[in-house]
């Protein structure tokens, strides 16, 4: 099994996105047997993270990056340190929110690319707001639900094995938690090695968008990096959004909804796509 670093792109800060709000996620990857280390930034005096930074020397498996920063969550020097980390053959997961959280990814190379911001690789054609219920909140803000409730999702074939479930009806995930303002990933046309491999429906406009990246096989000149998931919204991992009544910071106003609580087995289902991107990101790609 795996040795993650559950990492976010913030110091501690009790009414933020810090990393106990995470505290589900780490317990079910715990469960399936894998070390967990959780922790959020802790800046030296020349402002990086020695963890991050030395990753690539380190016998961490897999980065998970809760990206909940505005923009300045990862300096050069990390962000450096996290392409060494997959050109070594490191696994990583990127995920971010709405307009420009997590906006620190856009210097992670072919990850900046599959993630669109508001003011950084925008997505194309798409510059309206979605989420109508939060004016201050700009696009990409994709509104798939209320936090606490489900999103019916469409597996894009051929079904990847992370979306992969025996306990699913025709063996495939087709429940993701729900948030009111999901951000955008997405694949240019000019890589080869990603794909998208599910996508959700906007409950306000009807319009589809992407809820996941997987990347595998991107050549650099010493090999093959590690894999790669790119996630649109951190959501789908926070502990608001698997039991509401863990609670949030306290700049979240929407209202939450209740279907997890009264059907938690379509969350357990879900799992499986925690558990499947675990062991996935550990195969090194040939």
């Amino acid at each position: 099994m795996a040795k993650i670093l559950l990492q976010t792109t913030i110091p501690f800060a009790e009414d933020d996105w810090n990393v106990s709000r995470f505290s589900l996620l780490r317990e079910a990857l715990v469960a399936d047997g894998h070390e967990v280390v959780a922790r959020n930034e802790v800046l030296d005096e020349y402002g990086n993270d020695h963890v991050v930074t030395r990753l690539p020397e380190s016998d961490f498996d897999q980065l998970w990056l809760m990206a909940v920063d505005t923009g300045d969550g990862l300096t050069q020097a990390e962000s450096d340190a996290v392409i060494e980390f997959r050109k070594r053959g490191g696994g990583v997961v990127t995920a971010r929110d709405h307009q420009d959280l997590g906006l620190c990814l856009r210097h992670l190379g072919s990850l900046g690319r599959i993630n669109h911001f508001h003011t950084y690789n925008l997505e194309p054609g798409r510059t309206q707001n979605d989420d109508q219920d939060n004016p201050n909140i700009s696009y990409p803000n994709y509104h798939s639900g209320a936090n606490g409730n489900y999103q019916k999702i469409a597996a894009q074939g051929p079904v990847h094995p992370l979306l992969k479930s025996t306990k699913a009806n025709g063996a495939v995930i087709e429940y993701f938690p729900a948030h009111p303002h999901e951000g955008a990933v997405g694949v240019p046309e000019d890589i080869g090695f990603a794909r998208v491999i599910a996508t959700g429906t906007s409950t306000v406009s009807g319009r589809g968008f992407n809820l996941a990246v997987a990347v595998e096989g991107e050549p650099f000149d010493g090999g093959v990096m590690g894999r790669a998931v790119a996630i649109s919204t951190f959501h789908h991992f926070a502990d608001l959004n698997w039991d509401t009544e863990r609670g949030a910071p306290s700049f979240v106003s929407d209202r939450p909804g209740d279907e997890i609580k009264r059907d938690p087995a379509r969350l357990e289902i879900f799992k499986d796509y925690i558990r499947n991107m675990a062991r996935w990101l550990g195969v090194r790609s040939k």
